[in-house]
């Protein structure tokens, strides 16, 4: 029997551009499939979606909960083999890819995660990787593919303090840490427009640091924990005082903060994983 594909899309306050990526999924020609979209408390008049896409599942949150637990919430609560990732300001480059990531995904039990290549205005890392299907550690949640069950296996995202970033790379290390692998599956070309519609950079990149920092707290093993900590609060403060297009070190120093503050609060729930996990993370890293 054909597999079933959730396509989530996790929205605030882009009812604007939100119809591109619902029209994106609607397109796809694999025909297992359900759109689900979980409205994050809008203000916008997303609601008024409903009577132009009355084909989907929507779901609408009277009180902000954030993207992590739209995620999770359409992850525990589908019948779906698969959830396929699409943020709102992000789109498939054409009607066949999710057929492709599906047959890939079937052939490969041992796979939880396809990392999707993603274009955009700016340039990425990412993108420069090439067109090979290789094995990694991580991926860009604007586009991506889970295998709901061992995804729900290992507790789904895992929340955060901060409310964007990080949650990616802690996903990937406790699937690593229990057999699964991700690979960066470039066949499929997601376009991530970006929009600065509701996008604070410097808040994001606050949150940014404050998550990471809790990541090294959660996962890595006590051997490796300190030094790896210390070496993070030296790169992202290098990083964030050598960044030109706007000022960061003030975000960074900020994201620090809260680390610091969410740490003594003793909310951070230490839960590492296997040193051979560990170290096959970070070997993906250079």
């Amino acid at each position: 029997m054909m597999k079933k594909v959730i396509i989530g899309i996790t929205s605030k306050n882009r009812a604007t551009i939100l119809p591109k990526a619902i029209e994106s999924g609607l397109n796809q020609v694999y025909p297992n499939k359900e759109i689900a979209v979980y409205d994050d408390n809008s203000t916008d008049g997303t609601e008024k979606l409903q009577v132009a896409y009355p084909q989907i599942s929507w779901h609408f949150s009277k009180e902000e909960k954030g993207y992590l637990y739209a995620r999770n919430q359409i992850l525990q609560h589908t019948d779906a083999d698969y959830y396929c990732s699409l943020d709102d300001d992000s789109w498939f480059l054409d009607n066949e890819m999710l057929g492709k990531a599906i047959e890939f995904m079937n052939a490969s039990p041992q796979v939880a995660v396809l990392a999707f290549k993603i274009l955009s205005p700016t340039p990425e890392k990412e993108i420069q990787k090439g067109d090979a299907i290789i094995e990694t550690n991580n991926f860009i949640g604007c586009g991506h593919m889970l295998r709901v069950d061992a995804v729900n296996s290992v507790g789904d995202y895992a929340v955060n303090p901060g409310y964007y970033g990080g949650e990616e790379k802690d996903l990937c290390i406790r699937l690593m840490d229990k057999g699964y692998t991700i690979m960066r599956f470039p066949a499929v070309q997601i376009w991530h427009d970006k929009t600065n519609i509701a996008r604070d950079f410097r808040m994001q990149h606050r949150s940014g640091v404050c998550n990471d920092l809790v990541f090294m707290w959660r996962r890595t093993p006590f051997i490796y924990l300190f030094p790896s900590l210390f070496h993070k609060l030296y790169r992202h403060l290098r990083y964030s005082m050598k960044y030109k297009p706007v000022s960061l070190t003030k975000s960074c120093l900020q994201g620090m903060g809260d680390f610091f503050k969410f740490l003594v609060s003793g909310k951070i729930n230490r839960k590492a994983v296997s040193i051979k996990a560990f170290k096959k993370y970070l070997s993906f890293n250079g």
